[in-house]
């Protein structure tokens, strides 16, 4: 299999792109300008089949994407790490819709992985009621995700074991509302309002199961299990926040050495050079387990019950490690740090913002 390119852009557009991004917080969201470059270089569409104008990436190459993305902007990564997971969605609904919407350049699907809404079986779809929070984009979505338990005749459906059935929905914009509640230290551009619905009629077709039994795409991405993808695609923007922030610090430790002297920068910078060095060899770890599940996929169709809890476990320890060693060098890098506009205090905000993500922050 001839592998793609990784992700390569210079200095230019690096420089631009944090340049727009450092705006985008002001703003509260991503702006026209950040969204025209993720729609021009098809970011949303990592994973989509060229056939529905995607990258067609495999999940190594999207988490190397990924972690790049976030090392520019923590707000940039996250969102396009969130909105291309949900645009994955494409490939559990049905075959003639999702060719129908995602023909689009410039869809984007996002919303909630809670189940806090009810959908009700009626004669040619359902009828749903509920309130979800943290939908990544909002702004910018042209679709919202939702998890929804089921009842008939006014009562919950259950499956064999006595728990609740639960389908996942998606809505057009113009059906949900808004609120506009994201409030957070962090991750200010991702603006991830709450949304909900009342009393909306949707079809049958809007509904599905993110299962590999249940996929309407053939590619293998689509028989890969979401938690191991979901795990390590949020482990991979901590890596990419992490590392821009050590460099940041080594940046501001070096600029601090005539006033801190010789003895204490080489200790500070010998401290950071060693957290780096941890984290790159975590990130490999993670990467190398990736790696081996993709390839099980390949070969046997499935993930071992070993390759899953590995990523799970990888991914666990790299953001663990990640939050524990800015925490232990933040200290060094003096009240400039603190300063909100700041890139560093940016970039720590971020970190410790996504680092309430339940996914990696429980054990399951």
């Amino acid at each position: 299999m001839n592998k793609k390119q990784p992700l390569a852009l210079n200095k230019e557009r690096i420089d631009e792109l944090r340049r727009l991004c450092k705006e985008a917080e002001k703003k509260g969201s991503l702006s026209h300008a950040v969204l025209k470059i993720i729609f021009e270089e098809k970011w949303f569409k990592l994973f989509l089949p060229k056939a529905y104008g995607g990258l067609e990436l495999d999940l190594p190459e999207a988490l190397r994407y990924e972690e790049q993305l976030a090392y520019i902007d923590g707000s940039l990564g996250w969102t396009i790490t969130l909105c291309a997971g949900a645009n994955l969605f494409a490939g559990y609904i049905h075959s003639r819709k999702a060719a129908s919407i995602f023909s689009s350049s410039k869809v984007c699907f996002g919303g909630s992985g809670a189940v806090s809404g009810v959908a009700a079986k009626v004669k040619g779809g359902y009828i749903v009621n509920g309130f979800w929070r943290y939908a990544t984009g909002a702004p910018h979505l042209t679709h919202f995700t939702a998890n929804c338990t089921i009842e008939e005749n006014g009562q919950p459906l259950l499956n064999k074991d006595n728990s609740p059935v639960v389908r996942s929905f998606f809505f057009n914009k113009k059906d949900v509302i808004i609120h506009e509640d994201w409030n957070t230290m962090g991750l200010i551009a991702t603006a991830g309002h709450s949304f909900s619905v009342k009393d909306l009629k949707v079809s049958l077709d809007q509904s599905f199961i993110i299962d590999a039994a249940h996929a309407s795409l053939k590619d293998r991405i689509y028989q890969y299990p979401f938690m191991p993808l979901a795990e390590s695609t949020i482990a991979v923007n901590t890596l990419g926040m992490t590392r821009r922030f050590m460099e940041l610090a080594l940046e501001i430790v070096k600029k601090r050495q005539h006033k801190i002297g010789d003895a204490a920068y080489d200790f500070a910078a010998g401290q950071i050079t060693k957290e780096q060095q941890k984290i790159t060899q975590l990130a490999g770890e993670l990467y190398q387990w990736v790696q081996i599940s993709w390839d099980e996929l390949i070969s046997k169709g499935k993930l071992s019950g070993k390759s899953i809890a590995r990523i799970s476990g990888k991914s666990r320890d790299l953001v663990n490690h990640c939050r524990t060693a800015v925490t232990a060098i933040y200290p060094y890098c003096g009240l400039a740090a603190t300063n909100p506009s700041s890139d560093i205090n940016r970039v720590f905000r971020d970190i410790f913002t996504g680092s309430q993500h339940g996914l990696l922050t429980f054990k399951r």
